[in-house]
């Protein structure tokens, strides 16, 4: 099968973010544009995504939902801050802290 050269203009900012996702997945600009001229062919449309998963959330962050979540199951997320330092006192007093 003969090989043709396709050209097209883009937007240069465009074309370094999308280098710079392509290489992320672990493939170049190049091989991305014939994979997609593949697949609209193979799918008579454009059928797939290849997307990066979100970045994880910090571990701080997801034990300040999970305390969230918590106070929330248990009745306390609406507590003031001298509602807290009352029981905290309490608990101190009782020795168990």
């Amino acid at each position: 099968m003969a090989n043709s050269l396709v050209q097209f203009r883009t937007d240069e900012t465009l074309k370094i973010k999308a280098a710079n996702i392509c290489e992320r997945l672990g493939i170049d600009l190049p091989t991305y544009m014939r994979m997609c001229i593949s697949r609209l062919i193979q799918e008579n449309g454009v059928p797939f995504s290849m997307k990066l998963e979100k970045e994880p959330e910090s571990l701080g962050v997801m034990a300040m939902k999970a305390a969230s979540r918590i106070a929330e199951e248990n009745g306390i997320s609406d507590m003031t801050l001298d509602e807290i330092n009352a029981e905290i006192a309490e608990i101190r007093k009782q020795g168990d802290l």
